[in-house]
């Protein structure tokens, strides 16, 4: 872990030891729903996407309106966003006709890849079988060969989630990221070890997860759902 990092993490720490950190102004409840983009062509494709992107392919469009349709009785006060094109349009898909603003967030972007990214997962395994392992085996002991580590992604995860939570007086937010980042989301709500990163739900394209938070505390009260799209 940097220095940066470890001062980070140790003020997350105080926060949270003192009640402060999941601290809701105005003491109301506060419902954030989740999703991941749609599926990409890349996504298709096998390749890591990262920092870059590609378009949705026509299932991850129609994944993502189902979505919509599947929320459209909900009132959400913004939808916060990925700037990723990925993610925005998908954003857009669940949004649908209403006026509804979306907020992009560099936090929310997807774990950075470097080199990595466009490469087909294959190719990183042949190139990389170490580092690939441990990216989804062992992520303790991932070491990126240019990109984000996990402790880089889940301090862009604490941070969002302390901004959504102390920063809008919304009932209902909406959030649409990528699959680490949202994993982190879930490391740091469950109290997760980096070495257990990995553990259950797996993250379709347009999977719904809901979390509650109130009285300083953060429920999740549904899990990486995909009903909208059978």
């Amino acid at each position: 872990m940097t220095l940066i990092a470890a001062i980070h993490y140790n003020y997350w720490k105080i926060l949270d030891k003192y009640g402060l950190l999941w601290k809701k102004q105005g003491g109301d409840s506060l419902k954030i729903y989740i999703t991941r983009h749609g599926e990409t062509i890349w996504n298709k494709e096998g390749r890591i996407q990262g920092w870059n992107d590609s378009e949705l392919t026509q299932k991850g469009i129609e994944n993502a309106k189902r979505l919509g349709e599947r929320l459209k009785h909900i009132d959400f006060g913004c939808i916060y966003c990925s700037p990723s094109g990925r993610a925005v349009d998908t954003a857009k898909c669940i949004r649908g006709e209403k006026d509804t603003p979306i907020i992009t967030k560099e936090s929310l972007k997807e774990m950075g890849f470097g080199s990595w990214e466009g490469m087909e997962h294959s190719k990183v395994k042949e190139l990389y079988p170490v580092q690939q392992f441990n990216l989804w085996n062992k992520p303790h002991l991932y070491k990126p060969v240019d990109g984000e580590n996990f402790e880089d992604v889940l301090g862009r995860a604490r941070q969002i989630l302390y901004d959504i939570i102390n920063n809008n007086k919304h009932e209902n937010v909406m959030v649409v990221s990528h699959a680490i980042l949202i994993k982190a989301i879930y490391a740091i709500v469950k109290n997760y070890s980096l070495e257990d990163f990995w553990n259950p739900p797996f993250l379709e394209g347009t999977s719904l997860s809901v979390f509650e938070v109130e009285d300083s505390v953060i429920n999740v009260i549904l899990e990486a759902d995909v009903s909208h799209m059978e």
